[in-house]
């Protein structure tokens, strides 16, 4: 899964329950899965963070 597509999945969930489109039920399940999506996000955000901070150390 890429940033993108677990960036949208992740705002889905924040819209669902935004909305109270989620039932008490599946509330642990989406709280589970933000988690899981937050977790992918950061660590793109982190690695393309490392591969910039590498990339503009060579034209310093």
């Amino acid at each position: 899964m890429n940033y993108t597509e677990a960036f949208e999945e992740l705002q889905q969930i924040v819209k669902q329950m935004e909305h109270a489109d989620i039932s008490v039920d599946d509330l642990a399940e989406k709280i589970e899965r933000a988690g899981v999506l937050i977790k992918i996000c950061k660590e793109k955000l982190t690695k393309t963070e490392e591969e910039i901070n590498k990339i503009t150390e060579k034209f310093e």
